[in-house]
């Protein structure tokens, strides 16, 4: 009922920056939050950075100074600026939404997963 589509990720080299992209559609009443987690080879998924829908955001402490989530509520969609990219930062970013679908009901979306790959 919920559809999650990512873009924006990639291979970058250390220092450099990427945007990441969610898009969220479907029987879509409202949306609470919306957020980006990422999980590294043998880790677990973790998050990295969520906003509400009145605009309050949380970080990763691993991100803060780096990183800025952004939203535009009309499109449903959901941004991640990364700058300055560490090897660290490779991993696979999942998209997550939160929300309430027309028929009342809540919900929580997760996206396919895009790969970021940051080279030293």
């Amino acid at each position: 009922q919920v559809q999650l589509v990512e873009s924006g990720g990639g291979l970058v080299q250390a220092g450099g920056s990427l945007r990441l992209s969610c898009a969220a559609s479907g029987s879509i009443f409202s949306i609470t939050a919306m957020g980006w987690y990422r999980q590294a080879p043998g880790k677990q998924r973790k998050l990295v950075a969520r906003i509400t829908s009145g605009g309050s955001t949380n970080y990763a402490d691993s991100v803060k100074g780096r990183g800025t989530i952004a939203r535009d509520n009309a499109k449903n969609t959901v941004y991640l600026q990364m700058n300055s990219l560490k090897p660290e930062d490779t991993a696979v970013y999942y998209c997550n939404v939160d929300g309430v679908l027309f028929d009342g009901s809540d919900f929580t979306s997760w996206g396919q997963g895009t790969q970021v790959t940051v080279a030293s």
